[in-house]
């Protein structure tokens, strides 16, 4: 079943779940972190079908996400690697992992942990104002219209709802945590 395009909803958020919301796509990024980057291996750790992995595979690569390597000439055989930006998914995956430890394991940790090479502690995701360079919690975030001179989107439009929330609080929105 195709979804629906989310590339030119008016939140980022919807964006990034464009390229990385199909539920394979996260995990496919994770093996080729871990190091799992050829197709047979990434099929074997994911139990994923065949079409469906190279499908997800050419979406990765045409959405810059992943790049092919050549590894072996005759035949020619590629396996993958983390572009750039594919590379910023990390702390997204480090930060669902975090949350599955605490909430989808009965121990709260799960089976991986993911550490600083130079020091071998334990790593984490946090929230931190570059400024004040302070950690925030969610309770002391606010959302807020990077630009609100920009066109709202079309009033019935995706995200016309949370741009009229938006706009309507002035100097941001608490975030409701």
């Amino acid at each position: 079943m195709k979804r629906t395009t989310l590339a030119g909803h008016p939140c980022s958020v919807a964006r990034t779940l464009d390229v990385a919301g199909e539920w394979w796509t996260l995990l496919i990024v994770r093996d080729v972190a871990y190091g799992v980057s050829r197709f047979r291996a990434i099929q074997a750790d994911l139990g994923i079908s065949a079409n469906v992995l190279a499908e997800r595979l050419d979406s990765l690569v045409a959405d810059g996400v992943l790049e092919r390597v050549v590894y072996q000439q005759r035949p020619l055989r590629h396996e993958y690697a983390l572009t750039e930006k594919g590379a910023e998914l990390v702390p997204i995956l480090l930060a669902l992992a975090a949350w599955g430890d605490r909430w989808a394991w009965g121990s709260g940790s799960g089976p991986v942990r993911v550490e600083h090479s130079e020091c071998g502690h334990e790593v984490s995701v946090e929230v931190r104002c570059p400024e004040c360079e302070r950690a925030a919690a969610p309770r002391e975030l606010r959302a807020r219209l990077r630009d609100p001179a920009a066109l709202p989107p079309a009033a019935d439009g995706p995200g016309s709802v949370s741009a009229r929330h938006l706009r309507a609080g002035g100097e941001g929105v608490p975030l409701q945590v």
